[in-house]
């Protein structure tokens, strides 16, 4: 008897465990009796997601969330209780409560969270579907149209296949996705993706309600300023526009591969697909891409090109409405036409290749074509421009706008044609022959102020450069300047009689301090070391170089002082620092994620592509490094420091020199060693450059465990070996964009080349860098074979190694 008792007993626990085990290896739902507590989940039924508790990066506090299960990097695509954290879970569960509503309690009962769920039902359950939505339904009934609640209706900063990003017009109800406030707290950040439908539906990126990023349109295809946006193998997407809803989803064409968009912390919108355990997510689209991104960039009626230098122009038939502004890089006044509207007698004007405007004052016409749109509406003198709606099957529908024309951008090959009001006589169909000689006359007329323009500014620098010679910088040469003059009280005021606590740093040239002037501007004070011959002729070559540069990515050089012995250059202070300051600083660096780096490898290909053409006279800065990068307030890099640069007037391209100046690691090796600099050694400084920015260290110093190459050479190798990724810095992950960076990495190894012919000219830089083209292959670097590693901070005669094993011994190098 006692026998068949134990055996009773050991099959009722038996059957108790398999139960329980079934029951939580296999539970996607929960209901009024059974519930989630801290420790358990839910498990979607094919096992792709995840609901429970959790805790986000270092933080203590506790969430309730939806999280990939078959992913092995732990990603959370939704939060419940995102803005009201638990601190403690004991006690603390999810559970179903009638008459249907979702709610998360604490210990003391309290509920923190719950769904706001609209109906009743008379069995509720809670399930984790397949898809990741979590719904609130009756028990049994799949219908999607009779859910109580779906979390797909409440995205956090994830948009998942299936989920709309839009508005209900019905309900006016909208669904958009926001950023989480940090890597620690999923709260409500300051940044939302949204699908903005006021005028034509278009996607718009927002911080606090402001806008600053705008997708363009939608053409039928897609956005018209998202090109890369386009048919792929991952998934398929479209936008719905009706009277009762405009939206856009996605759907993956292979359930089992995992592809997600978000938006992150730094505000930008970015798709990502998993690959596998190796490769992780590899980010494939980001939204803003550049500088042309950022919302009414050049103002109304001005355009954007990333490739250009400044990026702002006037469409053509467009002149600033502030020149003097404009000149100064501050676009926010755009353009006005050149020819005032008759609206009797005006004309549509046609543009191509561009992302079409903000639609928020615009109209649209399904039924009408491109051709009766134009007859209609050009009797409309409050229609400014109109385009194709739907640009499929040779373009349909037709969409206007009434109001400024605001945020457009150059999109080569991608874009689309927009017919914009002119004067009539400014059409361009007014025939040939008047356009031909009106261009005919242009031409000759710039040419020949160019040419003018040239040889007196020649002449100029030429006069300036003797004065200084012979005057020996003594007061009263400042009218020879034509730079504005500081008064030597001002300037002693500002930084506390040169205070130890001012000073910034110091160079050859002598010590840089900060300082603040009376009506409250900072400024950096260059002053002249009176025992510093460098510093005499840096101070000489600086105020030559840039004296009349301006571009938004060069330091600004607002004045001097030169008052009996004091010899001082004033510059717009940089509250960031140098880049090298930031950069190769553990702690610093984390500041700097991938879309700022990009940005400010962009911005530095730029103003070397201003100094290198142009700029008037071609300048050759010779000591391009992170320690001569500035930062301002949003990170905008600024190169500095000309005392080392030289200019070029006509065709000159290149020149020798016995004094080699420069800095170790960034120097190409035919200046180096032979004395030989262009323009390809700016280049070549470069790419060095870029490679540091990509893995946060310097060339010089660089150890591996595994070989004695420097920087250079270990971006080489993991080139060949196809590891380019692995050069990333760690700081990165993330946050960067794999094609951006394995593009920068790959055209940082064209511009360290060996041979200078090899490296590409700075216009084919910045081209390459925006772009999505092929790219041709790199071939061996210069100064990257094995070598002793010498001491990275040595400023006198040192030994290095080239391809060729020559020794070198380099004068004033630093």
């Amino acid at each position: 008897m006692r026998r068949k008792i134990e055996e009773f007993t050991f099959l009722l626990v038996l059957t108790s465990l398999l139960i329980t085990t079934t029951f939580s290896n296999a539970m996607d739902v929960i209901n009024t009796t059974h519930m989630i507590t801290d420790g358990h989940t839910l498990i979607s039924s094919d096992g792709s997601f995840e609901l429970g508790f959790f805790s986000p990066a270092n933080s203590k506090n506790r969430y309730v969330g939806i999280w990939y299960k078959k992913v092995t990097a732990f990603t959370v695509v939704w939060v419940a209780n995102r803005d009201n954290p638990l601190t403690n879970t004991s006690g603390a569960v999810l559970k179903v409560i009638e008459p249907g509503i979702l709610a998360l309690l604490n210990g003391s009962n309290s509920m923190i969270w719950s769904s706001n769920t609209s109906g009743v039902a008379r069995t509720p359950v809670a399930q984790l579907l397949d898809s990741g939505n979590l719904v609130v339904k009756e028990a049994n009934d799949d219908n999607s149209d009779k859910y109580l609640w779906q979390s797909f209706d409440y995205p956090t900063d994830t948009l998942l296949p299936g989920m709309k990003l839009g508005r209900n017009f019905v309900t006016g109800y909208e669904t958009y996705i926001t950023a989480w406030k940090s890597s620690e707290d999923p709260g409500t950040g300051d940044y939302a993706y949204h699908l903005d439908p006021t005028g034509y539906p278009q996607a718009v990126l927002t911080r606090r309600s402001v806008e600053l990023f705008r997708s363009g349109p939608w053409n039928g295809v897609g956005y018209s300023g998202l090109p890369s946006l386009k048919n792929n193998s991952i998934y398929t997407f479209e936008l719905v526009f009706n009277k009762n809803e405009a939206y856009y989803h996605y759907e993956l064409l292979n359930k089992s591969v995992f592809s997600r968009l978000s938006v992150n912390q730094s505000g930008v919108a970015q798709r990502w697909t998993w690959v596998d355990r190796t490769q992780g997510w590899i980010m494939h689209l980001t939204a803003p891409v550049d500088n042309c991104d950022s919302y009414k960039q050049c103002g109304a009626y001005g355009t954007c090109n990333i490739y250009d230098s400044p990026i702002c122009g006037c469409l053509t038939k467009f002149i600033p409405r502030n020149p003097d502004e404009w000149m100064a890089a501050d676009w926010s006044d755009g353009c006005v036409r050149r020819a005032p509207l008759d609206c009797r007698s005006d004309g549509f004007q046609k543009y191509t290749d561009i992302k079409l405007p903000d639609t928020k004052y615009s109209w649209f016409n399904t039924s009408m074509t491109l051709e009766e749109c134009q007859v209609e509406y050009i009797k409309d003198c409050n229609c400014t421009a109109y385009t194709n709606l739907d640009i499929r099957r040779g373009g349909s529908g037709c969409l206007l706008w009434f109001g400024d024309l605001v945020d457009i951008k150059v999109v080569y090959g991608a874009g689309q044609d927009l017919y914009i009001r002119v004067a009539s006589s400014e059409v361009d169909s007014n025939g040939e022959k008047r356009k031909t000689l009106i261009a005919v006359l242009t031409s000759l007329a710039g040419i020949s102020l160019l040419g003018l323009s040239l040889i007196l500014f020649i002449w100029k620098m030429k006069k300036n450069y003797e004065n200084m010679r012979k005057q020996g910088h003594r007061e009263g040469q400042e009218e020879d300047l034509e730079l504005p003059t500081f008064d030597l009280l001002a300037i002693t005021r500002a930084t506390n009689s040169f205070a130890t606590s001012y000073k910034l740093g110091e160079g050859g040239f002598g010590p840089v301090y900060r300082g603040m002037l009376e009506d409250g501007k900072e400024i950096a004070v260059k002053r002249l070391s009176r025992t510093s011959l460098q510093g005499l002729d840096e101070f000489k070559n600086e105020v030559i170089c840039i004296a009349n540069l301006q571009h938004r990515n060069l330091v600004r050089l607002l004045g001097c002082c030169i008052q009996g012995e004091e010899k001082m250059l004033i510059y717009e202070y940089m509250p960031n620092g140098s880049l090298d300051l930031i950069l190769f600083d553990k702690r610093k660096s984390k500041q700097l994620d991938w879309p700022k780096r990009f940005h400010i490898i962009n911005g530095i290909a730029r103003g070397l592509l201003y100094l290198h053409q142009d700029s008037l006279l071609r300048i050759i800065h010779r000591d391009l490094k992170a320690s001569n990068i500035l930062l301002d307030a949003d990170m905008n890099p600024k190169i500095s420091d000309f005392g080392m640069a030289r200019s070029f007037a006509g065709n000159e391209t290149e020149a020798n020199t016995m004094r080699v100046v420069g800095t170790y690691g960034y120097m190409s090796p035919e200046y180096a060693i032979d004395g030989l600099f262009s323009v390809k050694s700016d280049v070549y400084s470069f790419g060095v450059l870029v490679l540091e920015i990509v893995s946060g260290q310097k060339n010089r110093g660089f150890r591996h465990k595994d070989h004695q190459h420097n920087l250079l050479g270990h971006a080489w190798m993991q080139h060949k070996e196809r590891r380019s990724m692995d050069l990333v810095d760690v700081n990165l992950v993330g946050s960067f964009t794999f094609s951006e960076v394995v593009r920068s990495i790959h055209v940082a190894l064209l511009c360290v080349q060996q041979s200078p012919e090899d490296r590409p000219s700075m216009s084919s830089v910045v081209l390459m860098l925006g772009s999505e083209g092929t790219l041709p292959q790199p071939k061996q670097p210069g100064f990257f074979t094995e070598r002793d590693v010498f001491a990275a901070e040595s400023t006198t005669s040192t030994k290095a190694s080239s391809s060729n094993n020559v020794t070198i011994t380099l004068l004033d190098a630093r």
